[in-house]
């Protein structure tokens, strides 16, 4: 997208937020770099130079517009829709991996050398790992200072900076502002060290029914909640856990966070967008998807539909294992027994969240005795739960045509259950489940197709969008999944 200059200009001058993540707009005059969406008058086309990333425009000498923020942008949904080596990297950086594990890490988590990864990441970036993770880190460090009344100190090794000096020349360098310059200049009262209320942008439109009303009605009891109008869910994150509420407002979803240890906000944050799909881009989304006619007017009555996703891979796919051929009801009640007996007790003293979903190591001494589920589907999940143990990636760099083949392998794993986790844990955009009741209802009662193959061919022209066409098909039952919870 930078590199198509005129393209790049057009979206500036139209202040269009739909590409907002996609690129960054670099003023020549300025020394600034701006998001295209910035509400200040757009500098003349021949001042203007555009980077695939803020981090490229900061090694290039840009700083951070104030106005407009670009480093709180949404993030671009390129990362989110490939399967890709740069994609794969993308996430992992976002969730955090560079600064817990390094460069190495992040390379052998991808299977790759550490200077394939950081060839592949610079060619299309335009910064290597480092950067990219240091740009993070220089915005972990901007929320941080206007959100909370933590010491600078602290805050330096909260945000993943390893001295006070490189904490302070970022801040400087990348906003043109000191760190208490930063408070100075933030609006609101700090909250409490610990707790932190953020705004997660993301593109519109954006339709919520089915998002936070598939995760209430699939919530876990101990683990998730819905509580003053807002979903609540407890998080396993590297440094500790946490508790997260998010509630839908106009133009971004606000997120109060209460981490163990700050350290963890990056993580986090890049949790909470993938579990609500907010990077995605839904024009693009519902443009394919509505030139099928028949899936047409389901698009043009809920715009902007998301795949409610998740925020731990290996808790996904256990779910999907008891919800196999039970009711919801069913699949939350064994949920709900495994997290007694088997989570990590947690403290909320907001709400009703006690646990966190069982770790697979946790979960490696159950008794398939314990279990009331037959006998067939107690071997399924044990072999699930030593896969995990045994190395089994369902994290956000994980690859995805490798991880469907290796759970295809397990016994119990059919179609239904791996592209239910193809779909909700991998992320995969075009994930579908042609043998679902509730999708073969809805071919058959509203779209007029007889039979899975007529299914499955028509979705051809939804590609690579189905399990979007898939949220679209399953809000045409009348299910808890498809509404709002009432505040």
């Amino acid at each position: 997208m930078h590199e198509d200059f005129e393209r790049c200009v057009r979206a500036v001058q139209a202040k269009d937020a739909r590409f907002d993540g996609w690129f960054y707009t670099a003023v020549l005059t300025t020394k600034i770099y701006c998001r295209p969406s910035c509400p200040v008058v757009p500098p003349k086309p021949r001042n203007m130079s555009f980077y695939p990333s803020a981090a490229a425009a900061q090694q290039a000498g840009f700083r951070a517009c104030k106005r407009c923020r670009p480093d709180a942008s949404p993030g671009s949904p390129l990362w989110n829709e490939r399967a890709d080596l740069v994609a794969r990297a993308m996430r992992l950086i976002a969730d955090g991996v560079v600064d817990t594990e390094g460069v190495r890490g992040l390379a052998a988590r991808l299977g790759y050398s550490v200077r394939q990864v950081e060839r592949q990441v610079f060619a299309e970036l335009g910064a290597g790992p480092l950067a990219l993770a240091r740009a993070q880190r220089a915005q972990t460090a901007r929320i941080l200072i206007e959100t909370t009344a933590l010491p600078m100190t602290e805050l330096a090794l909260a945000a993943g900076f390893g001295s006070i000096r490189t904490f302070n020349d970022t801040v400087r360098e990348v906003f043109a502002l000191s760190p208490t310059e930063l408070r100075q200049r933030a609006k609101g009262k700090p909250a409490a060290a610990g707790a932190l209320v953020l705004r997660l942008p993301y593109r519109k439109p954006l339709y919520p029914d089915n998002l936070f009303g598939h995760l209430v009605a699939t919530g876990v009891p101990g683990v998730e909640e819905w509580r003053d109008g807002a979903y609540r869910r407890t998080l396993r994150l590297p440094h500790g856990p946490g508790v997260v509420a998010l509630r839908p407002e106009d133009g971004h979803i606000a997120a109060r966070l209460t981490l163990a240890d700050l350290r963890d906000l990056p993580a986090a944050t890049s949790r909470c967008r993938r579990l609500l799909d907010l990077d995605a881009d839904p024009v693009a989304v519902d443009d394919q998807l509505a030139t099928d006619p028949l899936l047409a007017p389901l698009v043009a009555a809920a715009p902007g539909r998301r795949v409610p996703r998740t925020v731990d891979g290996a808790e996904f796919a256990v779910r999907a294992v008891l919800g196999q051929q039970v009711s919801t009801a069913a699949a939350r009640t064994h949920a709900a027994r495994l997290v007694v007996a088997h989570g990590e007790p947690v403290e909320d003293p907001e709400g009703g969240l006690t646990h966190l979903f069982p770790s697979p190591e946790a979960l490696a001494s159950l008794d398939p005795e314990t279990l009331a589920m037959p006998r067939s589907r107690r071997r399924t999940l044990l072999a699930l739960v030593e896969a995990l143990t045994g190395g089994l990636d369902l994290g956000a760099g994980s690859d995805w045509d490798a991880t469907r083949a290796a759970l295809t392998a397990l016994p119990g794993f059919g179609p239904w259950t791996v592209e239910s986790i193809a779909m909700r844990a991998l992320g995969d955009p075009d994930a579908f489940l042609p043998t679902d009741l509730g999708i073969k209802y809805a071919a058959a009662e509203v779209l007029g197709l007889g039979g899975q193959a007529a299914v499955v061919a028509r979705s051809a022209a939804w590609r690579p969008w189905r399990a979007y066409a898939t949220q679209h098909l399953w809000a045409t039952g009348d299910h808890a999944i498809n509404r709002m919870p009432a505040a």
